[in-house]
């Protein structure tokens, strides 16, 4: 699935994409008020896009019986548009893809049904998986809607992802971001490696590191 020239514009300015937190009252059910506020908040303080489903708070939204999935994808995907007919915009919108082929085909089908620009897909439910696994399985999610890799440090549900991965992950065609994120300069810097030698100069890549993010944004690299 092509993304469109306008959203790599976007990726390629570097520009910050937080991913969006849940909101619930006190007794545990969504706060639509303060879920709104807080995609203000971000195009407030100008970010580039948010990304919905894809923080911790956010992964049980798409259990069946919470079934807060679609219903948090759209309040942000309302209030970008809202900041967007505004001039605040434009913003990119993400959504978080997760699980099993069949669940994550699904999600990337409703994100693109709700017009958003990629999917930001997490690979912890396929902890099982060899690398050939992993890229049949991002390749068929990468047919419904643009990609955004997601290198997640295990300590929090993720999985390491060697090199190989990597390198195979950047040949997909639908590929336009990777979040590095896994908290450990060697297996960031497998990531970026990957990516300088499968040829792709147009995949834009983002620390999700908290415990260095500036020197992420800052080291150069020569590979």
């Amino acid at each position: 699935m092509p993304a469109s020239h306008a959203f790599r514009a976007i990726l390629d300015q570097g520009v910050v994409i937080p991913a969006q937190p849940l909101a619930l009252t006190s007794a545990r059910k969504l706060d639509e008020r303060r879920q709104r506020a807080l995609s203000r908040y971000y195009i407030d303080a100008g970010v580039g896009g948010i990304a919905v489903g894809v923080h911790t708070t956010q992964f049980a939204i798409r259990d069946p019986k919470i079934g807060l999935f679609e219903p948090v994808l759209l309040l942000a995907a309302e209030e970008m548009a809202r900041a967007a007919a505004q001039g605040k915009g434009p913003f990119v919108r993400i959504g978080g893809v997760c699980g099993p082929t069949a669940q994550a085909v699904r999600e990337a089908a409703l994100l693109r049904d709700l017009e958003y620009d990629a999917g930001l897909l997490s690979l912890a439910a396929m902890a099982d998986a060899d690398v050939d696994g992993l890229i049949d399985h991002c390749t068929a999610v990468g047919q419904i809607i643009p990609l955004v890799g997601f290198y997640l440090q295990p300590s929090v549900g993720g999985r390491i992802l060697p090199y190989e991965f990597w390198r195979r992950f950047a040949e997909i065609p639908s590929v336009v971001a990777i979040k590095i994120a896994p908290f450990n300069r060697y297996q960031t810097l497998d990531v970026i490696r990957a990516v300088v030698e499968a040829g792709r100069t147009d995949i834009t890549l983002y620390t999700g590191n908290d415990d260095n993010i500036v020197a992420d944004l800052t080291t150069p690299y020569r590979l």
